[in-house]
């Protein structure tokens, strides 16, 4: 019998993208989620390691996906190892053009053959705000949503984007609602340049992050991990 599974979640390996699946677990219960992974040559292959371990830890089937001709067709500091810069009013030069569309597409189309109607995304409009990231807005993620549907004749086919309207704090507390805030800072890697926990403290995605963990102590000492006073 074909494997079948009620929902995908694209999981990266860091924060956002694990409490997404956090919650596709608990609504569908773990035997009904698949964990999907894409290897396009990313920056640091700690990424998919870290995937790999919160997939396992969750109890959910994990899968990844190459799709490596991205590094061939467009240029970005997280598939070429530059120095990575922002200059203000522009995107960084971090962003992967298309990168969250495709791995939506792509996620969809998988999800579909398992007889799944959803996909989840854990993209924030605070990254298309604060980091210029474009593919990070519910607009975006709703034309993706609409082609889908086209594809599959259907019109309930869902890519849920729950964290979509909150920021990095308010992130925090969902996952301590749920009971896994410190396993995420544990084990989620963030950084651009791959490093665990504190990571680089330079990166836009590090002084983002660390701005809302900084937030939600202040409002929750009692939570303890091993970088706590580091940032």
């Amino acid at each position: 019998m074909a494997l079948k599974k009620k929902a995908v979640v694209v999981l990266s390996g860091g924060m956002d993208s694990s409490l997404c699946l956090a919650l596709a677990s608990k609504e569908f219960g773990p035997q009904n989620v698949l964990a999907l992974s894409f290897d396009y040559s990313q920056r640091h292959s700690i990424e998919l390691s870290q995937a790999k371990k919160i997939a396992a830890h969750f109890k959910v089937d994990h899968v990844v996906l190459e799709i490596k001709a991205l590094a061939q067709i467009t240029e970005s500091a997280l598939l070429n190892k530059n120095e990575i810069t922002h200059k203000s009013g522009e995107a960084p030069n971090t962003m992967v053009i298309g990168r969250n569309g495709l791995m939506a597409r792509l996620a969809g189309i998988h999800a579909h053959s398992l007889g799944a109607d959803c996909i989840y995304m854990g993209v924030m409009e605070l990254e298309s705000a604060n980091s210029g990231y474009r593919d990070c807005s519910r607009e975006y993620m709703d034309l993706i949503e609409k082609a889908l549907r086209m594809d599959f004749a259907s019109s309930t086919f869902e890519i849920r984007t729950p964290l979509m309207r909150m920021n990095k704090e308010e992130t925090m507390e969902l996952a301590h609602s749920l009971g896994v805030i410190e396993f995420l800072l544990e084990n989620t890697v963030t950084c651009y340049e791959g490093i665990l926990h504190e990571g680089c403290l330079k990166c836009p995605a590090c002084k983002l992050r660390n701005s809302g963990v900084r937030a939600f102590i202040i409002k929750h000492p009692d939570v303890n991990f091993s970088w706590k006073t580091k940032i």
